[in-house]
């Protein structure tokens, strides 16, 4: 006889046995569910614990980088400028004649120009333009016969933009009518 034909008999012989031997049996499947479903749940547990972990880091570095860009965003443009700055010292420290300093500040010109031009600092020069209170800044007006009312007359301090926006506005002398 098999195993099952055995349990059979003995289950119909002894009814309060088989009765006894399911519910153990189901008792250990509980307990085999209730295990694996603690486990799953301290498995989830460390996940979430990681992943909360693995977000404070990004947020940290995250932080710590823009930080770090904030600090050194101007860098190249500093570099750029040393050139400059060695360039004033140098004629300031040599005892030559005018002339030689006069050169060498327009060197040192054209080498502040093409650092700006590097980094599109633009120069805002709106000589006989209209006035554009975006761009420039009207620090008088003086009549003017022969130029159209709010029409750039001079120049008192040149603005500029940084990437098309406006850092300073140029310092101008506006026309306005006779009276």
């Amino acid at each position: 006889m098999s195993n099952d034909a055995q349990q059979d008999v003995q289950n119909t012989a002894n009814p309060e046995q088989s009765q006894e031997s399911t519910q153990a049996q189901t008792e250990l499947t509980l307990d085999q569910q209730l295990a694996n479903a603690l486990s799953d749940l301290d498995k989830a547990r460390q996940d979430v614990l990681y992943a909360k972990a693995e977000g404070e880091n990004a947020r940290r570095r995250a932080i710590e980088e823009t930080d770090k860009a904030r600090k050194f965003a101007v860098e190249k443009f500093a570099v750029e400028l040393l050139a400059v700055k060695d360039s004033l010292e140098m004629a300031l420290k040599d005892n030559s004649s005018i002339e030689n300093i006069k050169a060498g500040v327009e060197l040192t010109l054209k080498q502040l120009s093409g650092a700006f031009e590097k980094f599109a600092v633009k120069e805002i020069n709106p000589h006989g333009e209209k006035l554009d209170p975006h761009k420039h800044q009207a620090m008088t007006v003086i009549p003017v016969a022969d130029k159209e009312p709010n029409t750039v007359v001079d120049v008192m301090q040149k603005g500029y933009t940084l990437a098309d926006r406006v850092i300073r506005p140029a310092l101008v002398v506006v026309s306005k009518a006779p009276e």
